[in-house]
């Protein structure tokens, strides 16, 4: 558990803040993390996880528990990782009750049958009702600032709604989203000023995977192995400018080989993550298939949603992504991410080859 305030002396200045963009957006944190942030003695209401300043979150979870008063509905929502109390305020057409049944009565016959703004009204009062009062068990997707009211943290919802998820993809494509998230953003510790060291590093990974990305686009490679790119980024580590030092003493460090290893390990990973790069098969042999050149790929994802698409299930809207994903993890490589099957998926569509029915659904021609 992490203490209930951070140390003034480990806390960045506030003025910095705006510079992370995490500050700006709704966080999509676990609720065991949302629970244990520490709280800024600067602002009141300002939480750091990994030094990131965040006041405002995302969740999503099941209804444990529900308390509802004239003003506002209390909600307890567990995510998996643990529960956490969220205040949702009721809007005035909430607070007022429906009557369709007087409503309905009074003007329908003048209607005779036709369009009544009063009856439609009323609809739409009911159904945002249901999507405002859940039960326990049912899914609910809340945001909104993080607040401690007696000792207690809770979410003030800004915006919540019932979710409506009989097959679980929606939280399916939360649990593949949010992980992606703290590997990007949440776990990568903030550094608001990096000194000349870090922006060396950073320009030099920055390189790095611009003169790989080259090399492949140029070469027109289907797969490689890292020692085939490694003496490519050599220069970048004998360009790398030393820091001149007062202490006439030598200082130990990484040497000029284990430099460039770990240049292009970092490199590499991060194509990984972006999908420019997949291993087929993780073994110590470390080949990777490159995504835009790899036809195996290719045409295993067109067999997938051609056929798929083919099926009642599929025949109107056409697969999900998620569904061709699993399909192409079974059929081709289970190292395929999500990543890697975007990539794939727009070049299809770009050739003609599918087509996006909407969001996030494909189908052949």
């Amino acid at each position: 558990m992490q203490p209930a305030t951070m140390d003034p002396a480990e806390e960045p200045p506030s003025m910095l803040w705006g510079l992370d963009p995490i500050f700006c957006a709704f966080a999509r944190l676990y609720v065991r993390d949302i629970l244990q942030m520490t709280e800024s003695t600067q602002v009141p209401g300002i939480y750091f996880y990994n030094l990131h300043p965040i006041y405002k979150v995302d969740v999503l979870g099941t209804v444990v528990y529900k308390r509802e008063r004239e003003d506002f509905f209390c909600y307890g929502v567990d995510d998996g990782t643990g529960v956490i109390n969220c205040l949702c305020w009721k809007n005035d057409l909430l607070k007022e009750e429906a009557e369709p049944t007087k409503s309905g009565g009074k003007h329908s016959d003048g209607a005779q049958g036709g369009f009544n703004p009063v009856d439609e009204l009323a609809l739409l009062r009911q159904a945002q009702q249901s999507r405002c009062r859940l039960e326990i068990g049912e899914l609910l997707r809340v945001r909104g600032p993080v607040k401690t009211s007696r000792q207690q943290r809770e979410i003030m919802a800004s915006t919540f709604y019932k979710v409506n998820d009989p097959v679980m993809a929606v939280q399916i494509a939360w649990m593949m989203e949010v992980p992606q998230l703290y590997r990007q953003c949440y776990d990568k510790p903030l550094q608001l000023q990096p000194n000349a060291t870090g922006d060396s590093a950073i320009s030099s990974l920055s390189k790095a995977m611009n003169i790989i990305k080259e090399f492949l686009k140029q070469k027109s490679v289907t797969r490689f192995r890292p020692y085939d790119v490694q003496d490519l980024l050599q220069p970048l580590i004998s360009s790398q400018p030393q820091t001149a030092s007062a202490d006439p003493e030598p200082v130990a460090g990484p040497s000029a080989c284990q430099q460039l290893r770990q240049l292009l390990k970092e490199a590499l990973q991060i194509l990984q993550d972006e999908g420019v790069v997949y291993r087929k098969v993780k073994s110590q042999d470390e080949v990777y298939h490159v995504t835009a050149h790899d036809t195996d790929l290719l045409i295993a994802v067109k067999d997938v949603i051609r056929e798929d698409s083919q099926r009642e299930k599929y025949a109107e809207k056409g697969c999900h992504i998620l569904h061709i994903l699993s399909a192409v993890r079974q059929r081709h490589s289970l190292n395929v991410s999500k990543a890697t099957l975007e990539l794939v998926l727009k070049s299809l569509e770009c050739n003609s080859d599918i087509v996006s029915t909407s969001d996030n659904h494909y189908t052949a021609f």
